[in-house]
């Protein structure tokens, strides 16, 4: 082995004893000499470096040596402790010292190195980023286990599970069709990548070694890629650059869209003008207009089964998510349906006729009423629940709180000094916007309200958190990125709390909803706008143009 390859002389000696080649490294990942260690066998390479020339056995040792090992091995442990003790009392400090510079090193262990490689892999598999770098630097070895335990790659994986970001991130970036596959399902992704014949595909996938090492050292390579992407997204929220794709609706008649929902490859739109459209994702075109309601479609939610879709004709109307088929009509309440929510097979909506509606969803064609709920003295302006609490707002200036299990009411908080227009529950804490222009956070337990978000000019329409920001928008056109942790900490100072301010509509901000990369709002000036954080552009002029798509 060249001496150049190793950091150290101590790690020369240790990779002089150990490394292996790859088809010499056995499955039970054991050491070449059994029961040794790496740092006992540096210990005793360098004390036959240090002693060797002065170690001269003398004749009655020779003789002795081995009779005397061989009468130790018949003692108990207790004799043989005995022994030693007596031993070390006849020595002196200096060789008792160098006794020390013997036992420490066979006390330590390379307990990676010892053990079978799947369980040296799962231990190494807890490490963070900075930890596994470390790891990689003790020897050939442990590098050698974390490539072939795709450490970095499980690490990613890791991330995307428990990281909004990283998982996002995974969704748009090619990167992502690898994660969560097997050795062999990769090679089969790549060889169709190269557009080989079923022969060649079964080839490359028998080769699994190769495969391996090239997973290893690109997820290796990636890892730091993602991480100042990450950093680039996290910028261009507080910088305020982003690249903006404007959607224009051209409705016939009255114009605005007052509601809508996103995901990765659809946007659905509720419209002034009655409709419901479905806007294809990423070319943002007009895929589909649904057609029934005969009042403004002021509200909506959908899921991989149904959109349902609230109306000023007081009617909730459910339709197929994929066909656009309309199901069924809910009549029930006697004014506009303001707000609802569905989830868990529970539905909720609100109404200007001062109820609130709950429903048992079984499925798309068999949605009966369970309960109404009357307390507000003014139109539910909206609802929001989970598995607790159903939260409502109103024009009365009151946020109503009631058990989703019970439908009983629980409690009022109140403090906003006009009516309610948006709110969202989420954990313990209920985000607010009114007519008096404030935003209120409120902690659901208490009722107490935590602090008042001030900044806007007019009604504050539309409110969405996470757990890092506040996205409002208002009637004065504006939309406003909050900071929520430093909102939720007293000692933040009112001009620490609005991160940014965007105005690129028109008219009034009716809707938005958001992610960590991105919003999507809506507004009285007929269009939705898309404001990417990811691929962005340093913003110097609001009025410089943008991409601009026509339905």
């Amino acid at each position: 082995m060249d001496v150049r390859d190793s950091t150290t002389e101590i790690i020369d000696n240790e990779h002089h004893v150990f490394e292996m080649t790859e088809g010499e490294h056995s499955e039970s990942h054991s050491p070449s000499f059994t029961g040794s260690s790496t740092a006992y066998l540096m210990s005793s390479l360098t004390l036959k470096e240090n002693d060797a020339s002065q170690f001269e056995p003398t004749e009655d040792y020779i003789n002795s040596y081995e009779s005397v090992l061989q009468q130790t091995k018949n003692w108990t442990i207790a004799e043989q402790m005995d022994f030693l003790r007596k031993l070390f009392t006849t020595m002196s400090h200096e060789h008792l010292g160098m006794v020390e510079g013997i036992l420490l090193p066979m006390l330590q262990r390379d307990f990676i190195n010892l053990l079978p490689r799947h369980l040296a892999e799962n231990i190494l598999s807890y490490l963070h980023a900075e930890e596994l770098r470390s790891c990689e630097m003790v020897s050939r070895v442990w590098k050698h286990t974390i490539a072939q335990g795709l450490l970095w790659k499980k690490l990613i994986e890791r991330k995307v599970l428990t990281n909004d970001l990283w998982r996002g991130l995974s969704r748009r970036r090619d990167w992502g069709r690898f994660l969560f596959k097997t050795t062999k399902e990769v090679a089969l992704i790549l060889a169709m990548d190269d557009g080989l014949n079923s022969d060649k595909t079964v080839l490359i996938a028998s080769r699994i070694e190769e495969i391996t090492r090239y997973q290893s050292n690109f997820f290796r390579t990636l890892y730091p890629k993602i991480t100042q992407e990450i950093e680039k997204v996290e910028h261009n929220w507080a910088a305020g650059n982003y690249s903006l794709t404007r959607i224009n609706c051209n409705s016939e008649t009255s114009k605005g869209v007052y509601c809508l929902q996103y995901d990765d490859t659809k946007i659905v739109s509720g419209l002034r003008d009655n409709t419901i459209k479905i806007w294809r994702r990423p070319d943002n075109t007009c895929e589909r207009t649904l057609v029934g309601h005969t009042g403004s479609v002021l509200c909506l939610q959908y899921d991989d089964k149904m959109i349902a879709s609230g109306s000023s004709d007081a009617t909730v109307r459910i339709w197929n998510v994929n066909t656009g088929e309309l199901i069924s009509s809910l009549i029930h309440h006697c004014e506009a349906v303001l707000h609802l929510r569905f989830q868990n097979n529970v539905m909720v909506t609100c109404s200007k006729d001062r109820s609130i509606a709950v429903w048992d969803v079984k499925s798309p064609n068999d949605i009966t009423l369970r309960r109404v709920l009357v307390g507000h003295r003014a139109a539910v302006n909206v609802i929001d629940f989970d598995d607790r609490y159903i939260v409502s707002a109103s024009g009365d200036r009151t946020i109503k709180i009631w058990s989703i299990k019970t439908c009983e009411f629980v409690r009022t908080l109140s403090g906003h000094r006009r009516g309610i227009a948006c709110l969202q529950f989420r954990d313990k804490h209920i985000v607010s916007g009114s007519s008096d222009n404030t935003i209120k956070i409120w902690d659901i337990e208490t009722g107490s309200c935590i602090r008042t978000l001030e900044g806007h000019e007019e009604l504050v329409r539309c409110i969405r958190f996470d757990n890092h920001r506040i996205i409002s928008g208002a009637y004065d056109g504006k939309i406003k990125v909050w900071d929520l942790k430093a909102a939720l900490d007293i000692k933040s100072s009112p001009s620490q709390l609005c991160i940014q301010t965007l105005s690129r509509h028109t008219g009034r901000v009716f809707r938005l909803q958001f992610d960590a990369f991105q919003i999507v709002s809506s507004s009285h000036d007929d269009t939705i706008l898309i404001w990417d954080f990811l691929n962005s552009e340093p913003q110097s002029d609001p009025s410089e143009s943008d991409a601009s798509l026509s339905g």
